[in-house]
């Protein structure tokens, strides 16, 4: 889901206001909205060509500019605001509602209000509106795809070798020939126990990180071309004799 710059100009600070009211009781977040008027820019700004550009993040034409100059000399206001593409509708709705005015109409009847040539429009000349379409450009972000990593335990065999210790009873007779031994000796039954012994592994387990899988992120920007076709009226004059009739 992608989001859109919409900009409406106003004759007054006090409809754009209204209208950014309007929207923000219909849900609009009003950190999305704000508003430029002649106040708040310096002449520098009012000069620079790129001053719309930067504010809006898109290309703006030349009669764009000057029709956002002319209304910001003449009183107005002009609000910014960025929504969802999916809320453009709704928000124009609500804009239109607050009398947004219409840029191109309002360039048109100025310049047919003064001619380039200085002449004074006559009251009974007819004028005739010719309209040109504009390509605007926008981004929205949209998914290409996505990668799932996913990791798991696997098991492999292993051997180790180990040195055991075991102790085991032996017994042995031997013959005594030494007379010197003591002749007094116990008779009495006896029974001795000898412990055999022997080692047995023991087998732990320990954990230790072997290797560490870094997952990020990689931009890059590409420019791409936009070919479109825009419509454009235009006026063509023929002159049509009229029909004289001969005199009888």
């Amino acid at each position: 889901m992608g989001y859109e710059r919409i900009v409406a100009v106003y004759d007054s600070n006090a409809k754009a206001k209204d209208a950014a009211r309007a929207l923000e009781s219909s849900g609009f977040s009003s950190s999305e909205i704000s508003f430029i008027h002649r106040d708040s820019l310096s002449d520098k700004d009012v000069h620079d060509g790129n001053l719309w550009q930067r504010l809006f993040g898109r290309v703006v034409s030349d009669s764009e500019s000057t029709s956002y100059n002319r209304a910001l000399q003449s009183g107005g206001t002009i609000l910014s605001m960025r929504a969802k593409d999916t809320e453009v509708p709704r928000a124009m709705k609500i804009l239109d509602a607050h009398e947004r005015l219409d840029l191109n109409e309002r360039s048109t009847t100025t310049a047919a209000g003064h001619p380039t040539s200085g002449a004074k429009a006559d009251a009974r000349d007819e004028v005739l509106r010719l309209v040109e379409e504009q390509l605007d450009l926008g981004k929205r972000q949209v998914e290409t795809g996505r990668s799932r990593i996913r990791y798991f335990v696997v098991e492999k065999p292993v051997e180790s070798q180990i040195t055991l210790h075991e102790e085991h009873l032996e017994i042995s007779r031997r013959a005594v020939t030494d007379a010197t031994l003591p002749r007094d000796l116990d008779w009495k039954d006896k029974t001795i126990e000898v412990i055999e012994t022997s080692e047995q592994p023991v087998v732990t387990k320990t954990a230790r990180i072997t290797e560490e899988v870094v997952i990020s992120r990689r931009g890059s920007d590409r420019v791409q071309t936009i070919r479109d076709t825009v419509r454009r009226q235009q006026v063509e004059v023929e002159r049509v004799p009229g029909d004289i009739k001969k005199a009888a």
